[in-house]
């Protein structure tokens, strides 16, 4: 998948995506850039909204799980679990996460899960980045539960 290839399928499965303004920067499988404006994400500040850093923390996140598992050749159904950020300081300008896996070790089991048919966990770290600087950090823990194939049911 490349990075055309992801934003058109983000914007088409996760409209949010489109609204904010969101593209597709760098991605490799060690990690996934995206970027957005900051007209769509305004506030009464001037600045960029909280909300619009935390979604771009999360887009980020679910992207880069999104992109591994396919590498992986595993299809499954991702969500986002739960999450934090943590704000640095006032985004004026072009806002970035990069999104990176959090224990490399933990993600190979998650998929060894998937592939027996069980749902699996996987931690992502983000650096969201205005004005030339780290304006918050994101962590989430993204779920991800292997599709029923046609043929019949997975294990449990």
């Amino acid at each position: 998948m490349d990075r055309e290839q992801l934003q058109a399928y983000l914007h088409h499965e996760i409209p949010l995506s489109r609204e904010m303004g969101v593209e597709v920067g760098a991605i490799t499988p060690a990690s996934v850039t995206l970027a957005a404006p900051l007209e769509p994400n305004i506030n009464h500040k001037s600045t960029v909204f909280g909300g619009s850093i935390s979604a771009l923390g999360i887009l980020s996140g679910w992207a880069l799980v999104h992109l591994r598992l396919r590498l992986a050749g595993v299809d499954a159904e991702l969500v986002i679990r739960a999450n934090q950020v943590a704000y640095g300081a006032p985004a004026r300008s072009r806002f970035a996460a990069t999104a990176m896996p959090s224990g490399t070790e933990a993600w190979d089991g998650a998929i060894r899960q998937l592939r027996r048919g069980r749902m699996a966990r996987f931690a992502v770290s983000a650096e969201i980045e205005a004005d030339g600087a780290v304006c918050a950090r994101f962590t989430g823990e993204y779920v991800a539960v292997p599709r029923r194939s046609a043929g019949g049911a997975q294990g449990a």
